[in-house]
């Protein structure tokens, strides 16, 4: 009987061993770049990987050959890791071209945003999403849809300093859309305190923390935005520098939106120039060369470039600071122009207000119904730009 026991208790061990083994067990990833698609699917079935396949266009790679693999050559990949393989289509034609619709000087949705509120849409007394009569708070149920349709409408993120620069990188068949974020509210970001490694640890209600949920949902989708800040910063001071310096290290970026929320339209030029510069100055000080010379103009003002106070927007002066200013967003209502179009204008862009108005006053159903004929479809290529021939006369 004893030794029956011993037996017993050595298989166990076995068994213990063997599992955690198995929990823990890494494989480094092979160049998989001449194999099939059916060795793909068998080595990712041998290493016990998630296989993913995207399908791309490119000219320099045979239909059917592997573009690119993600982990890449060489790197440990975990356990059911996933195990992303892009196919090539082959090269581009113009058929190919006029099947997608394919449309570089449509228009892109530049999608304004301010705070989300965890909230469930029916839990709120207005329309949809709005947490506010005027919906410029959305909630968290409405924040995760949004990003949800855009993906599924074939559209993807940006960032809004390639845009205006215009360096595109779309993936083929699909459209550009930026998010940017006004006023530096604490649930953009809201931080709920440290790990043991001194990290951030990232409400998961927080747009941030929806964001980088959807970034690891979807691997080809590139999350990012752009969040404009006054001098309260996200409002949390025992985290605001780490927080800003983690923004920048995550592929999110960081813009002016003055010192105190100032409306220019009835600003002095010296009340227009202290502000800007202040959020500029206090920009070089946490992470000098890495935010974005753009401001979001406060309530949108000046309304219009022939505003006497706009040239004091785009370049200034305050107690020998000198600024610059590259783009202005508005607080708008419609889609922009593609940056090769003809009225394309980075100093004074429109935005789509993120609300609910049941299809009505420029909200979200609104402004994409109307991007349904008119939106920019991307050849997959940022260094060319293909037109329909009819539209040459605005390029």
């Amino acid at each position: 009987m004893k030794r029956y026991k011993i037996i017993f208790f050595l298989f166990l061990i076995i068994l213990v061993v063997w599992f955690f083994s198995f929990q823990n067990k890494e494989v480094i990833i092979a160049d998989l770049s001449n194999y099939s698609l059916k060795e793909i699917e068998n080595y990712a079935k041998e290493n016990n990987l998630q296989l993913i396949i995207i399908e791309d266009y490119d000219k320099n790679i045979k239909k059917g050959n592997v573009i690119k693999q993600k982990p890449e050559t060489n790197s440990v990949a975990a356990i059911n890791q996933k195990l992303i393989i892009t196919i090539s289509l082959g090269a581009y034609s113009h058929e190919t071209y006029q099947k997608h619709s394919i449309n570089e000087l449509g228009k892109i949705p530049i999608m304004m945003y301010h705070g989300i509120v965890d909230m469930l849409n029916d839990e709120t007394n207005y329309t949809g999403g709005n947490v506010d009569i005027e919906g410029y708070n959305r909630t968290t149920e409405a924040f995760r849809n949004d990003l949800e349709m855009y993906y599924q409408e074939g559209y993807r993120m940006i960032r809004l300093k390639d845009y205006i620069e215009g360096i595109i990188d779309t993936e083929f068949g699909k459209s550009p859309i930026i998010l940017t974020f006004d006023d530096g509210n604490k649930n953009n970001i809201n931080i709920l305190g440290k790990d043991e490694q001194g990290n951030l640890i990232i409400d998961s209600n927080s747009a941030i923390g929806i964001l980088e949920h959807f970034k690891h949902k979807y691997p080809d989708y590139k999350v990012t935005a752009t969040f404009f800040i006054n001098e309260g910063l996200f409002q949390q001071p025992a985290y605001d520098y780490e927080i800003i310096k983690w923004i920048i290290n995550n592929g999110y970026d960081i813009g002016n939106h003055t010192k105190g929320h100032v409306n220019f339209s009835d600003a002095s030029i010296s009340k227009v120039q202290s502000s800007i510069a202040y959020m500029y100055q206090k920009l070089d000080e946490i992470i000098p060369g890495k935010y974005l010379n753009v401001i979001a103009l406060p309530y949108g003002s000046p309304f219009t470039k022939k505003h006497e106070i706009f040239p004091y927007i785009l370049e200034g002066e305050h107690n020998g600071y000198k600024y610059k200013t590259d783009s202005t967003l508005r607080v708008g209502w419609d889609s922009e122009y593609s940056p090769f179009h003809q009225n394309f204008d980075k100093t004074f862009l429109t935005r789509i207000r993120a609300w609910d108005n049941n299809g009505e006053d420029f909200d979200i159903e609104m402004g994409f119904n109307l991007l349904k004929e008119t939106r920019y479809i991307s050849d997959g290529n940022k260094e060319t730009i293909v037109i329909p021939k009819s539209k040459k006369k605005y390029l």
